[in-house]
Protein backbone atom coordinates (compact mmCIF):
# COMPACT_ATOMS: atom_id res chain seq x y z
CA UNK A 1 0.00 0.00 0.00
CA UNK A 2 1.51 3.51 -1.03
CA UNK A 3 1.97 5.97 1.53
CA UNK A 4 -0.79 9.33 0.88
CA UNK A 5 0.74 11.94 -1.16
CA UNK A 6 1.25 15.12 1.11
CA UNK A 7 -0.83 17.71 0.80
CA UNK A 8 0.00 20.40 -1.98
CA UNK A 9 1.10 23.31 0.19
CA UNK A 10 1.08 26.97 -1.63
CA UNK A 11 1.97 30.13 0.10
CA UNK A 12 0.85 33.47 -1.27
CA UNK A 13 3.25 36.37 -0.62
CA UNK A 14 1.52 40.14 -0.49
CA UNK A 15 2.94 43.18 0.60
CA UNK A 16 0.29 45.61 -1.50
CA UNK A 17 -2.16 48.15 -0.05
CA UNK A 18 -5.31 47.17 1.26
CA UNK A 19 -7.54 47.45 -2.17
CA UNK A 20 -4.33 44.73 -3.28
CA UNK A 21 -5.26 42.27 -0.98
CA UNK A 22 -9.17 42.80 -1.21
CA UNK A 23 -8.87 41.89 -4.91
CA UNK A 24 -6.49 38.79 -3.78
CA UNK A 25 -9.40 37.51 -1.89
CA UNK A 26 -11.01 36.57 -5.72
CA UNK A 27 -7.94 34.68 -6.26
CA UNK A 28 -7.96 32.90 -2.82
CA UNK A 29 -11.57 31.39 -4.15
CA UNK A 30 -10.65 30.79 -7.17
CA UNK A 31 -7.49 28.46 -5.92
CA UNK A 32 -8.90 27.07 -3.08
CA UNK A 33 -12.05 25.97 -5.69
CA UNK A 34 -9.81 24.90 -8.52
CA UNK A 35 -7.30 22.67 -5.50
CA UNK A 36 -9.87 22.05 -3.00
CA UNK A 37 -7.25 19.65 -1.22
CA UNK A 38 -4.86 22.65 -1.00
CA UNK A 39 -3.32 24.28 2.14
CA UNK A 40 -3.47 27.81 1.22
CA UNK A 41 -1.05 30.07 3.42
CA UNK A 42 -0.91 33.91 3.02
CA UNK A 43 1.78 36.56 3.61
CA UNK A 44 0.75 39.52 4.67
CA UNK A 45 1.93 42.84 6.16
CA UNK A 46 0.58 44.22 9.53
CA UNK A 47 -0.99 47.31 7.85
CA UNK A 48 -3.55 45.32 5.24
CA UNK A 49 -3.93 41.33 6.85
CA UNK A 50 -7.20 42.53 8.13
CA UNK A 51 -8.90 42.69 5.06
CA UNK A 52 -8.18 38.61 4.96
CA UNK A 53 -8.17 37.45 8.74
CA UNK A 54 -10.98 34.52 9.09
CA UNK A 55 -10.87 34.07 5.04
CA UNK A 56 -12.61 30.74 4.42
CA UNK A 57 -10.43 30.04 1.95
CA UNK A 58 -6.88 30.86 4.08
CA UNK A 59 -5.58 28.00 6.06
CA UNK A 60 -3.21 30.00 7.33
CA UNK A 61 -2.22 33.91 7.80
CA UNK A 62 1.19 34.89 8.83
CA UNK A 63 1.51 38.55 9.52
CA UNK A 64 5.43 40.85 9.50
CA UNK A 65 5.46 44.10 10.56
CA UNK A 66 6.79 46.66 8.39
CA UNK A 67 10.03 47.61 8.79
CA UNK A 68 9.31 51.31 8.02
CA UNK A 69 5.48 52.67 8.89
CA UNK A 70 4.96 56.28 8.03
CA UNK A 71 8.58 57.33 7.43
CA UNK A 72 9.45 56.04 10.48
CA UNK A 73 12.21 53.06 10.89
CA UNK A 74 11.38 50.40 12.76
CA UNK A 75 14.55 48.22 14.60
CA UNK A 76 12.56 45.54 16.55
CA UNK A 77 10.09 44.86 13.53
CA UNK A 78 13.43 43.63 11.24
CA UNK A 79 14.63 41.45 13.86
CA UNK A 80 10.68 39.98 13.88
CA UNK A 81 10.83 39.97 10.21
CA UNK A 82 13.86 37.29 10.16
CA UNK A 83 12.15 35.28 12.99
CA UNK A 84 8.93 35.14 10.60
CA UNK A 85 11.15 33.84 7.64
CA UNK A 86 13.05 31.28 9.38
CA UNK A 87 9.29 30.08 10.58
CA UNK A 88 8.51 30.02 6.70
CA UNK A 89 11.55 28.23 5.61
CA UNK A 90 10.20 24.95 7.99
CA UNK A 91 7.16 24.59 5.93
CA UNK A 92 8.62 23.59 3.40
CA UNK A 93 6.11 25.44 0.66
CA UNK A 94 5.60 23.08 -2.68
CA UNK A 95 5.41 26.58 -4.02
CA UNK A 96 5.84 30.16 -3.18
CA UNK A 97 4.08 32.94 -5.37
CA UNK A 98 4.73 36.67 -5.57
CA UNK A 99 1.11 37.67 -5.98
CA UNK A 100 1.81 40.98 -8.20
CA UNK A 101 0.32 41.95 -11.03
CA UNK A 102 3.80 43.87 -12.47
CA UNK A 103 7.50 42.59 -11.78
CA UNK A 104 8.29 43.51 -8.22
CA UNK A 105 12.14 42.60 -7.19
CA UNK A 106 10.95 43.40 -3.33
CA UNK A 107 8.03 41.08 -3.44
CA UNK A 108 10.42 38.44 -5.87
CA UNK A 109 13.06 38.57 -3.07
CA UNK A 110 10.58 38.15 -0.03
CA UNK A 111 9.03 35.68 -1.75
CA UNK A 112 12.05 33.72 -2.16
CA UNK A 113 12.85 33.88 1.55
CA UNK A 114 10.16 31.26 2.10
CA UNK A 115 12.66 29.12 0.66
CA UNK A 116 9.80 26.95 -1.65
CA UNK A 117 10.37 23.83 -3.80
CA UNK A 118 9.12 26.37 -6.97
CA UNK A 119 8.42 30.34 -6.30
CA UNK A 120 6.46 31.53 -9.20
CA UNK A 121 6.98 35.90 -9.88
CA UNK A 122 6.67 38.33 -12.76
CA UNK A 123 10.18 39.30 -13.45
CA UNK A 124 12.10 41.20 -16.22
CA UNK A 125 15.12 38.83 -15.31
CA UNK A 126 16.21 35.36 -13.95
CA UNK A 127 19.23 35.82 -13.37
CA UNK A 128 19.55 38.37 -10.48
CA UNK A 129 17.94 35.85 -8.24
CA UNK A 130 20.34 33.30 -8.56
CA UNK A 131 18.71 30.83 -10.31
CA UNK A 132 16.17 30.65 -7.34
CA UNK A 133 13.50 31.95 -9.22
CA UNK A 134 12.09 28.75 -10.56
CA UNK A 135 8.91 30.20 -12.33
CA UNK A 136 9.77 33.55 -14.26
CA UNK A 137 7.05 34.78 -15.95
CA UNK A 138 6.98 37.54 -18.24
CA UNK A 139 5.02 40.92 -16.94
CA UNK A 140 1.35 41.66 -18.85
CA UNK A 141 0.89 44.66 -20.92
CA UNK A 142 -2.61 45.16 -20.11
CA UNK A 143 -5.63 43.37 -18.75
CA UNK A 144 -7.54 44.11 -15.20
CA UNK A 145 -4.88 43.10 -11.93
CA UNK A 146 -7.29 40.22 -11.13
CA UNK A 147 -6.21 38.53 -14.39
CA UNK A 148 -2.45 39.47 -14.35
CA UNK A 149 -2.36 37.67 -11.05
CA UNK A 150 -4.66 34.90 -11.96
CA UNK A 151 -1.88 34.22 -14.99
CA UNK A 152 0.55 33.68 -12.10
CA UNK A 153 -1.63 30.44 -11.35
CA UNK A 154 -0.94 29.12 -14.47
CA UNK A 155 2.70 26.88 -13.42
CA UNK A 156 0.13 25.14 -11.00
CA UNK A 157 -2.03 24.09 -13.56
CA UNK A 158 -4.76 27.01 -12.71
CA UNK A 159 -6.20 28.65 -15.19
CA UNK A 160 -7.91 32.20 -15.58
CA UNK A 161 -11.77 31.86 -14.63
CA UNK A 162 -14.07 33.23 -17.54
CA UNK A 163 -15.85 34.98 -14.37
CA UNK A 164 -13.98 35.77 -11.59
CA UNK A 165 -15.50 34.96 -7.90
CA UNK A 166 -16.96 38.06 -5.77
CA UNK A 167 -13.83 39.64 -3.19
CA UNK A 168 -15.22 39.25 0.40
CA UNK A 169 -14.97 41.15 3.44
CA UNK A 170 -16.87 40.74 6.47
CA UNK A 171 -16.28 43.31 9.17
CA UNK A 172 -15.31 41.51 12.71
CA UNK A 173 -18.25 41.89 15.24
CA UNK A 174 -16.30 44.77 17.43
CA UNK A 175 -16.25 47.15 14.37
CA UNK A 176 -19.58 46.38 13.50
CA UNK A 177 -20.86 47.17 16.71
CA UNK A 178 -18.72 50.71 16.78
CA UNK A 179 -20.24 51.74 13.57
CA UNK A 180 -23.78 50.46 14.87
CA UNK A 181 -23.02 52.83 17.66
CA UNK A 182 -21.75 55.69 16.17
CA UNK A 183 -25.45 55.85 13.86
CA UNK A 184 -27.57 55.33 16.62
CA UNK A 185 -25.95 58.51 18.19
CA UNK A 186 -26.94 60.54 15.05
CA UNK A 187 -30.40 59.22 14.33
CA UNK A 188 -28.91 56.97 11.58
CA UNK A 189 -30.14 53.50 10.56
CA UNK A 190 -28.26 51.03 8.47
CA UNK A 191 -28.79 51.16 4.58
CA UNK A 192 -30.08 55.15 5.19
CA UNK A 193 -27.05 56.45 4.20
CA UNK A 194 -24.66 56.85 1.17
CA UNK A 195 -21.06 57.03 2.35
CA UNK A 196 -18.76 59.52 -0.09
CA UNK A 197 -15.00 59.06 0.40
CA UNK A 198 -12.67 61.91 -0.58
CA UNK A 199 -9.56 59.91 0.19
CA UNK A 200 -7.14 59.77 -2.95
CA UNK A 201 -3.49 60.25 -3.88
CA UNK A 202 -3.92 62.31 -6.82
CA UNK A 203 -6.23 65.29 -6.36
CA UNK A 204 -8.25 64.96 -10.04
CA UNK A 205 -9.97 62.16 -8.98
CA UNK A 206 -11.39 64.12 -6.45
CA UNK A 207 -14.44 66.30 -6.04
CA UNK A 208 -14.62 69.74 -4.77
CA UNK A 209 -16.26 70.89 -1.76
CA UNK A 210 -19.24 72.46 -4.21
CA UNK A 211 -19.60 69.62 -5.61
CA UNK A 212 -20.04 67.58 -2.22
CA UNK A 213 -22.19 70.17 -1.10
CA UNK A 214 -24.58 69.75 -4.10
CA UNK A 215 -24.34 66.16 -4.85
CA UNK A 216 -25.06 65.66 -1.02
CA UNK A 217 -28.00 68.14 -1.22
CA UNK A 218 -29.78 65.79 -4.44
CA UNK A 219 -29.02 62.45 -2.36
CA UNK A 220 -31.11 63.52 0.30
CA UNK A 221 -34.17 65.39 -1.70
CA UNK A 222 -34.04 62.31 -4.44
CA UNK A 223 -33.75 59.35 -2.29
CA UNK A 224 -34.08 60.80 1.31
CA UNK A 225 -30.56 59.50 1.91
CA UNK A 226 -27.80 61.30 4.16
CA UNK A 227 -24.56 61.42 3.56
CA UNK A 228 -21.72 59.93 5.89
CA UNK A 229 -18.50 62.01 4.83
CA UNK A 230 -15.26 60.52 5.27
CA UNK A 231 -12.03 61.75 4.39
CA UNK A 232 -7.76 61.23 5.21
CA UNK A 233 -6.97 63.99 7.52
CA UNK A 234 -4.32 66.69 7.11
CA UNK A 235 -2.93 68.49 4.27
CA UNK A 236 -2.62 67.83 0.88
CA UNK A 237 1.32 68.16 0.64
CA UNK A 238 1.74 65.48 3.54
CA UNK A 239 4.15 63.35 2.76
CA UNK A 240 2.79 60.36 3.61
CA UNK A 241 -0.47 60.60 2.04
CA UNK A 242 -2.08 63.79 1.19
CA UNK A 243 -5.22 64.50 3.10
CA UNK A 244 -8.55 66.40 2.40
CA UNK A 245 -8.68 68.43 5.26
CA UNK A 246 -9.48 71.73 2.57
CA UNK A 247 -12.23 69.87 1.18
CA UNK A 248 -13.80 69.03 4.27
CA UNK A 249 -13.29 72.34 5.98
CA UNK A 250 -15.94 74.53 4.28
CA UNK A 251 -18.28 71.79 3.72
CA UNK A 252 -18.31 71.08 7.78
CA UNK A 253 -18.77 75.03 7.96
CA UNK A 254 -22.18 74.92 6.77
CA UNK A 255 -23.55 72.77 9.61
CA UNK A 256 -25.81 70.83 6.96
CA UNK A 257 -27.98 69.03 9.12
CA UNK A 258 -27.81 65.64 6.74
CA UNK A 259 -23.91 65.51 6.17
CA UNK A 260 -22.24 64.19 9.02
CA UNK A 261 -18.54 63.69 9.50
CA UNK A 262 -16.94 60.17 10.09
CA UNK A 263 -13.41 59.36 11.49
CA UNK A 264 -12.48 56.19 12.41
CA UNK A 265 -9.72 53.54 12.17
CA UNK A 266 -9.81 51.93 8.52
CA UNK A 267 -11.39 49.05 9.80
CA UNK A 268 -14.06 50.60 11.02
CA UNK A 269 -14.41 52.78 7.73
CA UNK A 270 -14.51 49.47 6.30
CA UNK A 271 -17.45 48.40 8.67
CA UNK A 272 -19.42 51.93 7.93
CA UNK A 273 -18.99 50.75 3.86
CA UNK A 274 -20.58 47.39 4.68
CA UNK A 275 -24.14 48.86 5.96
CA UNK A 276 -24.23 51.95 3.49
CA UNK A 277 -26.92 51.74 0.92
CA UNK A 278 -24.11 52.63 -1.21
CA UNK A 279 -20.58 54.55 -1.43
CA UNK A 280 -19.28 56.71 -3.63
CA UNK A 281 -15.29 57.06 -3.46
CA UNK A 282 -12.03 57.91 -5.64
CA UNK A 283 -9.76 55.05 -6.69
CA UNK A 284 -8.50 53.80 -3.69
CA UNK A 285 -8.58 50.79 -1.07
CA UNK A 286 -11.94 51.43 0.10
CA UNK A 287 -13.29 51.55 -3.46
CA UNK A 288 -12.34 47.97 -3.55
CA UNK A 289 -13.77 47.47 0.35
CA UNK A 290 -17.04 49.27 -0.68
CA UNK A 291 -17.16 46.79 -3.75
CA UNK A 292 -17.47 44.05 -1.71
CA UNK A 293 -20.30 45.30 0.29
CA UNK A 294 -23.92 44.76 0.22
CA UNK A 295 -24.88 48.23 -1.39
CA UNK A 296 -21.65 48.41 -4.10
CA UNK A 297 -19.37 50.93 -5.37
CA UNK A 298 -19.23 54.13 -7.98
CA UNK A 299 -15.45 54.27 -8.29
CA UNK A 300 -14.02 58.03 -8.99
CA UNK A 301 -11.28 57.96 -11.97
CA UNK A 302 -10.05 60.38 -14.13
CA UNK A 303 -7.94 60.71 -17.33
CA UNK A 304 -6.67 57.31 -18.46
CA UNK A 305 -3.08 55.58 -18.67
CA UNK A 306 -0.73 54.98 -16.18
CA UNK A 307 -0.50 53.24 -12.78
CA UNK A 308 -4.29 54.10 -12.04
CA UNK A 309 -5.93 53.11 -14.91
CA UNK A 310 -9.32 51.83 -14.43
CA UNK A 311 -8.71 49.10 -17.40
CA UNK A 312 -6.68 47.70 -14.61
CA UNK A 313 -7.95 48.92 -11.43
CA UNK A 314 -11.44 49.34 -11.44
CA UNK A 315 -13.69 47.64 -8.96
CA UNK A 316 -14.61 44.17 -9.29
CA UNK A 317 -17.83 42.49 -8.35
CA UNK A 318 -22.12 42.49 -9.58
CA UNK A 319 -22.53 46.10 -7.56
CA UNK A 320 -19.22 47.66 -8.68
CA UNK A 321 -19.65 50.54 -11.04
CA UNK A 322 -16.89 53.10 -12.18
CA UNK A 323 -16.59 56.68 -13.33
CA UNK A 324 -14.39 58.23 -15.71
CA UNK A 325 -13.89 61.96 -15.54
CA UNK A 326 -11.75 63.09 -19.15
CA UNK A 327 -9.72 65.17 -17.02
CA UNK A 328 -10.72 65.78 -13.34
CA UNK A 329 -13.74 65.23 -11.15
CA UNK A 330 -13.68 68.86 -10.53
CA UNK A 331 -14.89 69.52 -14.05
CA UNK A 332 -17.42 66.90 -13.75
CA UNK A 333 -21.50 67.11 -14.82
CA UNK A 334 -23.90 66.46 -11.68
CA UNK A 335 -25.90 64.86 -13.49
CA UNK A 336 -23.16 62.78 -14.85
CA UNK A 337 -22.52 61.45 -11.40
CA UNK A 338 -26.08 61.08 -10.50
CA UNK A 339 -26.91 59.16 -14.17
CA UNK A 340 -24.12 56.67 -13.02
CA UNK A 341 -25.27 56.09 -9.47
CA UNK A 342 -28.94 55.24 -11.15
CA UNK A 343 -28.36 51.48 -11.26
CA UNK A 344 -27.10 51.03 -7.85
CA UNK A 345 -29.37 52.55 -6.62
CA UNK A 346 -32.34 50.61 -8.60
CA UNK A 347 -30.40 47.72 -6.40
CA UNK A 348 -30.29 49.05 -3.39
CA UNK A 349 -34.77 49.70 -3.75
CA UNK A 350 -35.09 46.00 -4.94
CA UNK A 351 -33.01 44.48 -2.11
CA UNK A 352 -34.15 47.21 0.52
Amino acid sequence: MYPPAPTLRILLVKRDKIGDLLLTTSVLAHLRTALPGAELHLLANDYNAWIVRGHAAVDRLWVYPRVRDGGRLRPVAALSQLALFWRLRSERFHWAIAMNGEASPRAVRRTLVAGAARTVAFAEEAARYSGRLTDRLPEIAGGHELDRMGALLRPLGVDVPARWPESSYQPPPEDRSFVAQWLRGRALEPRAYIVLGLGARWAEKQPTAEQVVRWTDVWKSRWNLDTVLSWTPGARDDRRYPGDDAIVRPVLARGVAHIHPFQGTIQQVAALLHDARTTVVPDSGLMHVAAASPGGVLGLFAKSGGHDDPSRWHPIGNRALWLQAPETIANLPDQVLLDAMAPLMQLASKSA
